[in-house]
């Protein structure tokens, strides 16, 4: 093999594993990272290189090991996912997804206990949502996504910060919160894949409750937009705005039921959860440190 060719192959390797979670920038890279950074706080700025690296890693975990169970339903309705576009086979995707769990573990290993604990959550969640098929029905496909959810913010977190072992009272509420309320409005996410998930089986909450599943985000949404600015203790113009935003999103979800209006309201509904992950931060610079200044 000549070197352009060598240059091809690499190119295209790195092509496939990007492809693999470039869907989940929004949802999961940039909320994670943004909470990390901002809960930690960070510690200098070479540490974020290392919380992202954790984070598409971990993810990239996670998008192989879901993406090699059903193929042909990729292939249906996600054909451009690497496996059904033919930039990996199934058993070089299957072969893939076993060799990152030691590769996850083992890069964790190098930062702390604490955070190989938090990556090995990550694995045996991740056999559980997939190999065990926890991601069949609304309610274990909800709790598993916002407990795996919060095991990223937790080792993302603790890579940023000054002490690698251990988490703050106030990111470990962060960190609570954030398991309930993306566990109770992750149908956001699968409501544009309706006719996907209803091919496999699937029986998420917005094609087992349609109606409910719309009215919990036109509720959902405002109530933990309420919760977050008290606990958090936004200004009055920031609350206002934050749950007038959430209630937009919600109402969204009700009026607008074509598969495009979902997909766009799921993207609102990503950059209202990036935001809430900000909030942490807020409390931190805005009222924490006033308390240290008196």
């Amino acid at each position: 093999m000549g070197a352009l060719d060598f240059g091809r192959a690499i190119s295209k390797s790195l092509f496939t594993l990007y492809l693999f979670t470039h869907n989940d920038i929004l949802t999961t890279i940039i909320p994670t990272t943004l909470f990390a950074l901002v809960s930690a706080p960070l510690y200098s700025p070479y540490r974020c290189v290392h919380v992202v690296w954790w984070i598409w890693l971990h993810l990239l975990h996670f998008n192989v090991a879901n993406q090699v169970i059903d193929p042909a339903e990729d292939g249906r309705n996600k054909a451009s996912r690497p496996i059904p576009a033919g930039y990996i086979s199934l058993r070089d995707a299957v072969y893939l997804r076993w060799s990152l769990v030691p590769i996850c573990l083992v890069s964790s290993a190098f930062y702390s206990i604490q955070v190989l604990s938090a990556s090995l959550a990550i694995t045996l969640l991740t056999l559980w949502y997939n190999e065990f098929k926890a991601h069949s029905h609304w309610f274990s496909k909800n709790l598993m996504t916002g407990l795996g959810y919060a095991c990223f913010q937790a080792g993302a977190t603790l890579i940023a910060g000054r002490d690698m072992s251990r988490l703050e009272p106030n990111v470990l509420l962060a960190v609570l919160l954030s398991i309930a309320m993306f566990a109770t409005t992750l149908q956001a996410q699968d409501f544009k894949d309706q006719e996907g998930d209803r091919s496999i089986g699937r029986r998420t909450l917005p094609i087992a409750h349609p109606s409910p599943a719309r009215v919990s985000m036109f509720i959902g949404l405002p109530m933990w937009s309420i919760c977050l600015t008290q606990v958090w203790r936004m200004d009055a113009y920031c609350s206002v705005a934050f749950v007038l935003y959430s209630g937009l999103i919600g109402l969204r979800f009700m009026v607008c039921k074509t598969t495009q209006a979902d997909r766009l309201s799921c993207q609102l509904y990503s950059l209202w959860f990036s935001v809430a992950h900000l909030l942490p931060g807020y409390w931190r610079y805005f009222h924490e440190a006033r308390i240290h200044i008196s």
